[in-house]
């Protein structure tokens, strides 16, 4: 059986690690989506798998719409956690972010940019 949970040692949260992660990381894109990853190396270890999620406040000002679209994108995580490690790896930092300023109109489209997202860095 899968693991679907999100618990609190997969969370992204200390700036050390969040300022590593914009520093080091590479960025990819796809549709709506973009995110950074920091892969395990030698120079730079990572210990665990962990992610997080970002909606700017320029394109969406009320925290109501922020707050949706986050839950939208952890749920992707949460649903997909074996496809993201498949195509980023086991240790493996990550921040995921919506870079357009419409609304998704449905899960099930943040889902498919999500997991087409996933799939291109398997390709590479």
């Amino acid at each position: 059986m899968t693991d679907f949970k999100y618990p609190r040692a997969e969370k992204l949260k200390k700036n050390i690690e969040i300022t590593l992660l914009f520093e080091k990381g590479k960025w990819k894109t796809n549709g709506n989506l973009r995110i950074i990853v920091l892969k395990n190396k030698p120079t730079v270890p990572v210990e665990s798998t962990k992610f997080a999620v970002s909606v700017s406040k320029k394109y969406f000002k009320k925290a109501v719409h922020r707050n949706r679209i986050k839950r939208l994108l952890r749920e992707c995580y949460r649903l997909n956690k074996e496809v993201f490690k498949e195509a980023f790896g086991d240790k493996t930092m990550a921040m995921l972010f919506w870079v357009s300023p419409e609304m998704p109109e449905k899960f099930q489209d943040v889902e498919a940019q999500f997991i087409k997202l996933c799939e291109a860095q398997k390709k590479l």
